[in-house]
């Protein structure tokens, strides 16, 4: 078994895929869902969306797509 610090980026993003994560936005947007998928952009498509402004809850989406050069 493959200590923690020695997996790839790829393989721990890999294993993220279907839990619960939180996306931090250039702007200060927070995201927070069920990890769909990515790509090598960094696009991040969540299930389940929540949007997050100053630590209010802002809206409710199904899913929601979110363009790898918005986030942190």
């Amino acid at each position: 078994m493959q200590n923690q610090q020695e997996r790839s980026p790829t393989e721990f993003l890999n294993n993220v895929i279907g839990r619960p994560v939180l996306v931090k936005l250039n702007s200060g947007v927070d995201y927070r869902g069920i990890l769909s998928c990515l790509d090598g952009y960094m696009n991040i498509a969540l299930e389940q969306t929540e949007e997050w402004v100053n630590g209010q809850l802002k809206n409710k989406y199904g899913d929601a797509f979110i363009r790898g050069n918005n986030g942190i």
